[in-house]
This record gives structure tokens, C-alpha cells and sequence, in this order.
């Protein structure tokens, strides 16, 4: 475990400054990389740190009692994370989400959301595990967030309390979940990883449940992010797999995507009764319309969620450069963007070193 928790530290504190190009034109709101894919959405993680050990995420054999977190004065303030999602929407970017670890655990997160909720132009959304959403909920919609998207892998308790590894309750998600659909927060997505053998038979329970309350349960296959959650694709089941099982019971009919780039597959219900979503990213790889860039909680920016090192945005932050040198690193970076792990997913390749979903956000 010592050994692990060290790879992670080192992880957590490579990458070096984004490089500031010389004349670089102001952002023009149409930034493409190298496979001409636009930047639209940023994922921004505002806390390393999470109230769950979820056993596909952040498990307690490397996320122990003697884990190191990043200290708090090496996070970005709210202030240096509402600027550069300025600087990212001059850029094109519409759609932001804050993710963490658990970003409800953040201080004055209902602050942050009020300063990004002042960008014009902008969908705001949040992901949590949902146990923080009972008392904060309404904070989040006054303070201008639109929707949020709980995490919740069983509506079975047993098997829900031995994925999260603390003990929490499915009840208490439920809840949650609830007291966003009454804040307005809606609609409620509800994602659900799916790891064969451990939850798969949750699945048709799960699209039960859900049926007809207006919330949309997305079914993601397990994926080999990090190197800690000890993946194998033997342990993944397919989103067609899915999909066929709950067809069986209650028939469904593909719908056609909100957007392109849009990362679920939407199925509804033939009866009308709302619909679900499956994510694909090891069986089916959309990495071709991927529009998304992620932001670690201390400023280090990741074109994909497979990456291994990210480029060290707090460096020009904290040295004075201005927004427009700032835009031009960020503009460079996603130029010389050329990422498609998912389409060549390989034994080599998933083995590799790659940066922990808890520490940017899935």
C-alpha cells in the first residue's frame, strides 16, 4: 500500500506549465485539437477528498486512514476557479460540471456556484455521491446551479453499503436525490457503474425504481481509470448487455442525442415513462466527438480521463500572467490535443499508469 499511496503523490505532482505561445490570437469561441474536435464542456474537481471508499474509485487499500490529500493552501480558490472558467467559455466552452472526489465537501461551494452561475451562456451542473444533498440542495439551486447527477451503484442496501466501503445507506441517497428534485436541481441523473459480478444484478431493479419519476438512470461500463481500482475487463458488462435486459422487461427504443459529443446513448421507454442512458466508453469508444476537458482540484489541466499527467495551469495563475496569456496556454494545449484511448485500448495500454477518477473527476 506504501508503495501505491508514493505513485500517487508523484502523479498527483507531475506536469509542468502549459507553454504561452507568442502571438497567439485572442479566443475566438471555435478552439479544435488535432482531430478537429471543439472544446465545449470543462469538468472542474474542487476537493481531492470524498466521504466514501467506493471500491471502483477510491479504494481503502490505497485511500487509507495515512493517504495524503493536497493541502488546502495548493488547491485553486473559488476565485482562481471562477476566472479560468471565464478564460475556458471565451474559449467555447458552454457546459461546466463540478466534480471531485465529493465536491459538496468543499467550503463554500454554494459560493463558487454563485460566482460561475454569473457567466452568461453556461449549463452549470454538479455530481455527487448525494449524501450531502438533503441539507444542501437548496443552497445549490438559490445560488444558480440547474441540475445535479448522484452516484448510486444498488438500490439493494447490502450490495450499495459494500461498494461504498463506509456503510452508508441507500435510503439516505434516495433522499437526496429527492430534496434535488424539490430544489428544481432536475432532472436528476442518476449514474450507476456497473462491475460484473458485484452489481449486475441491480441493473433491472435500478430502471425500475427510476421508471416514470422523471429521473434518468445512466448504466456506465466499469472502467479502467487509475491504476487503483484493479479493473479487469472480464468484470465489465457491455451497455448492450444492458440494455437487452431491461428491454426484456420494459421495452425500449433509442432516442437520438441532445447534442453531438453527447457521451450516453439515450433509450427510452416504449410506453413513455421516461428514459435511461448507457456509457460505453471500453466497448464502444466515442472518443472521435469528445469535447471535454477536466481541471484537478490544484489547477492541472487533463484532455482525457485516461491521461497520465496534466499541464500545470496553477504555475501561471500564481505568477501574474494575465487572462490573455492564460487563454493562449489553455488555447495550445487543446490544439496539440490528440487523445483516443478508448479507441485503442489495448492489455498495454490499460495497464498503464494513468491519473486516479477521484482525483479529476469521472
Amino acid at each position: 500500500m506504501g508503495e501505491k499511496i508514493i505513485n500517487l503523490v508523484d502523479q498527483r505532482l507531475a506536469g509542468t506549465p502549459p507553454v504561452i505561445p507568442a502571438d497567439a490570437p485572442p479566443p475566438s469561441g471555435r478552439l479544435l485539437d488535432r482531430r478537429g474536435r471543439r472544446l465545449r464542456d470543462l469538468r472542474i474537481s474542487v476537493t481531492d477528498r470524498c466521504n466514501f471508499r467506493c471500491v471502483y474509485c477510491m479504494p481503502k487499500t490505497v485511500f487509507g486512514r495515512d493517504f495524503q490529500f493536497i493541502p488546502h493552501e495548493q488547491l485553486l480558490t473559488l476565485e482562481e476557479i471562477a476566472r479560468v472558467a471565464r478564460i475556458f467559455v471565451a474559449h467555447g466552452v458552454n457546459k461546466i460540471r463540478l466534480t471531485g472526489g465529493e465536491p459538496l465537501l468543499r467550503r463554500n461551494i454554494e459560493g463558487l456556484v454563485a460566482m460561475l452561475a454569473q457567466i452568461p451562456g453556461i449549463e452549470l451542473t454538479l455530481t455527487t455521491n448525494g449524501s450531502l444533498l438533503p441539507k444542501k440542495a437548496q443552497a445549490l439551486k438559490d445560488a444558480g446551479l440547474q441540475r445535479v447527477t448522484v452516484s448510486l451503484d444498488s438500490l439493494d442496501d447490502a450490495v450499495f453499503r459494500a461498494m461504498n466501503d463506509v456503510d452508508f445507506p441507500v435510503a439516505k441517497v434516495l433522499e437526496g436525490i429527492e430534496a434535488a428534485a424539490a430544489a428544481g436541481l432536475t432532472p436528476v441523473k442518476v449514474n450507476m457503474v456497473v462491475k460484473r459480478g458485484t452489481n449486475d444484478a441491480s441493473i433491472v431493479p435500478m430502471a425500475r425504481h427510476f421508471k416514470g419519476s422523471g429521473h434518468i438512470v445512466r448504466f456506465i461500463e466499469f472502467m479502467d481509470v487509475g491504476t487503483s481500482n484493479g479493473w479487469k475487463l472480464d468484470e465489465v458488462v457491455p451497455s448492450a448487455e444492458v440494455v437487452r435486459m431491461i428491454d426484456a422487461e420494459m421495452p425500449l427504443e433509442p432516442v437520438e442525442p441532445n447534442y453531438s459529443g453527447e457521451v450516453a446513448e439515450r433509450w427510452r421507454y416504449r410506453d413513455g415513462t421516461g428514459e435511461i442512458g448507457v456509457i460505453s466508453s471500453v466497448t464502444q469508444a466515442f472518443c472521435s466527438t469528445c469535447t471535454r476537458m477536466r481541471m484537478s482540484t490544484e489547477g492541472k489541466l487533463y484532455t482525457c480521463l485516461f491521461a497520465s499527467e496534466g499541464h500545470d495551469l496553477r504555475a501561471l495563475l500564481r505568477s501574474g500572467r494575465s487572462d490573455e496569456e492564460i487563454a493562449a496556454a489553455i488555447g495550445l494545449v487543446w490544439n496539440n490535443r490528440n487523445d483516443r484511448y478508448s479507441e485503442i485500448r489495448t492489455a498495454e495500454t490499460a495497464a498503464l499508469k494513468k491519473v486516479e477518477m477521484s482525483y479529476i473527476g469521472g
